[in-house]
């Protein structure tokens, strides 16, 4: 089974700020990074480190292509990202010292995918193979659309969340991944409860997976839910936590692990990703995460 990622390629740049800088202030940094980023490159690379099958579907400028080394160099195809004219995207991002983050987004090449593009990827694929989105790329309803068509299976988390845009999808895809946040923003509630239970109302046939930060994390199917915790570490940083879990948490949907274990297995991961500084360089490696997982007795 192949995951086809349609994602977003960013160049993150990256600073170390005491606190998030305020309207009107001028702060210095105490550290900055550029380096590979989008939540899309991200979730590919976190499921190439986890051994599963990944093929990335996206767009940089055609002046940036060795930044496709490291999602090469993890065993992501990249055979379907397109060099382009426009700019790659990119993210200003802040992390404070309690390893927060707050991000700025430019979508530059990310809202370069077309139709042409779209359906000469997916017309390759076959039934078992999944298509996985984010809300950072253009064309979000058309690869929805072309996907059903194609008889395939698809994940979307939506983020960042435009509930105009992602409410009318929300009956065409079989698997959701948010937040508590995102959940609560998308039912327009503000309990987690609350956006739990409407989001099993309204669409009962939906698989959900609900991360709950250091609350761990549910996955609701159909009236059963399935609760795993969080690790307890120490962060330094968080900005590719949710990455690297919905990377996992989909390799393990492809596994013949049970969703008990796809779900432990990627809050490990996640775990791990946390107590290292950065996005990609953080995501760890299946033998990385099965030996945190020894150490840990999960």
């Amino acid at each position: 089974m192949i995951v086809y990622n349609f994602g977003s390629i960013n160049i993150d740049h990256v600073y170390r700020v005491s606190h998030f800088v305020r309207p009107g202030e001028t702060m210095t940094s105490n550290d900055y990074q550029q380096v590979l980023g989008g939540k899309g490159a991200n979730q590919s690379i976190a499921l190439g480190r986890a051994q599963c099958s990944v093929q990335h579907v996206g767009a940089i400028s055609k002046n940036d292509s060795l930044l496709l080394n490291t999602l090469i160099d993890s065993g992501v195809s990249t055979t379907h990202v397109a060099l382009s004219d426009v700019p790659t995207g990119h993210a200003i991002i802040q992390v404070n010292d309690d390893a927060e983050n707050a991000i700025v987004l430019f979508a530059g090449a990310n809202h370069e995918l077309s139709l042409a593009q779209i359906d000469e990827v997916l017309s390759q694929a076959n039934k078992e193979d999944w298509v996985l989105l984010q809300n950072e790329t253009n064309n979000i309803d058309l690869i929805i659309q072309r996907a059903k068509h194609f008889g395939l299976s698809v994940a979307f988390n939506p983020a960042p969340m435009n509930t105009k845009i992602v409410k009318p999808l929300m009956n065409d895809i079989d698997l959701l991944i948010v937040n508590e946040v995102e959940a609560m923003d998308l039912c327009d509630v503000d309990s987690v409860a609350l956006a739990q239970a409407s989001l099993q109302t309204d669409y009962p046939n939906l698989k959900i997976i609900l991360t709950l930060g250091r609350q761990g994390v549910r996955y609701l199917n159909q009236g059963e839910m399935v609760e795993v915790p969080a690790f307890k570490v120490d962060a330094v940083d968080t900005t590719a936590a949710g990455d690297t879990f919905i990377g996992y948490a989909l390799a393990g949907l492809q596994s013949s692990l049970s969703i008990e274990d796809t779900l432990r297995q990627a809050c490990a991961a996640s775990a791990l990703c946390v107590m290292k500084h950065g996005a990609s360089s953080a995501i760890p490696t299946l033998p990385q995460v099965a030996d945190f997982m020894e150490q840990h007795n999960a």
